[in-house]
């Protein structure tokens, strides 16, 4: 593992914590591959019926690491190695607790968990377009689902920021609480959920999920074959990636 994720298996669930708060939990290669692994391995244990995705404070996930991005280029040549196809292999709950910003591929993070509660002070956007990528994590078809096609297209054509208080209105979130309670809300879910059999969990998972994403693959192997389709400058990246980042900073500290 690594210093940048932390894993914790209690009472039939794992809690997997993105570590890097100093980046506010932005990915770079090697958090990425962890996280992957993370949620490899707990798919893979018996006694877990459950997991936790978070992040250290203050944020949930800042997306990737603007001032590493030639990693992700090159890992686009790989995408089965990716924590977004990691995700879609899960077969049991994720609960994401999203305590802070979940920006990018942050935000597909969390749209990758079953449902997000979030603290008061969580914020979320989809900024690939205004740093130059296509995203390749579930973006489009995740985030459609989860508000409806025409909102999630606006954020993602604009990069615009919301707060835990819309993404509640819209539906993005089932719950927001107070940011000292999150986790405790989130693990009082996860233990009750913990207490159902986990190959009947596993089932019912697996019935919302085809009913609720019918065509989804179809429309996530397009998303893939286009982000995995496109050339990316990565230095347009980093140039941009400064401005990107105080502009949401900036709106989030209003």
């Amino acid at each position: 593992m690594t210093d940048l994720l932390r894993v914790e298996k209690i009472a039939g669930r794992h809690e997997i914590t993105l570590d890097r708060p100093a980046k506010r939990n932005a990915l770079n290669r090697e958090l990425a591959l962890a996280l992957a692994a993370a949620l490899r391995a707990f798919d893979a244990d018996d006694t877990a019926g459950v997991a936790i995705v978070t992040g250290s404070d203050p944020a949930f996930c800042a997306g990737m690491d603007l001032g590493e991005p030639s990693w992700a280029v090159r890992d686009r040549e790989v995408p089965d190695d990716t924590f977004a196809a990691a995700l879609r292999a899960v077969r049991k709950p994720l609960i994401a607790a999203v305590n802070g910003p979940a920006i990018t591929g942050g935000l597909e993070l969390a749209l990758g968990c079953d449902f997000i509660i979030a603290s008061e002070r969580a914020a979320f956007g989809d900024t690939h377009a205004r740093v130059g990528l296509f995203p390749g994590g579930g973006m489009t078809v995740h985030l459609a689902e989860a508000i409806g096609v025409r909102r999630a297209r606006q954020l993602s054509y604009t990069g615009e920021l919301i707060g835990a208080g819309e993404a509640l209105r819209l539906g993005l979130v089932n719950e927001v609480v107070a940011h000292d309670q999150l986790l405790s809300r989130v693990r009082d879910i996860a233990a009750t959920m913990a207490g159902i059999d986990g190959s009947l969990l596993a089932e019912l998972r697996l019935a919302y999920h085809r009913r609720s994403v019918v065509g989804a693959d179809e429309a996530l192997d397009v998303e893939s074959a286009i982000c995995q389709g496109r050339s990316v400058d990565a230095a347009r990246i980093t140039s941009v990636g400064a401005g990107v980042i105080a502009r949401g900073r900036g709106l989030l500290s209003d």
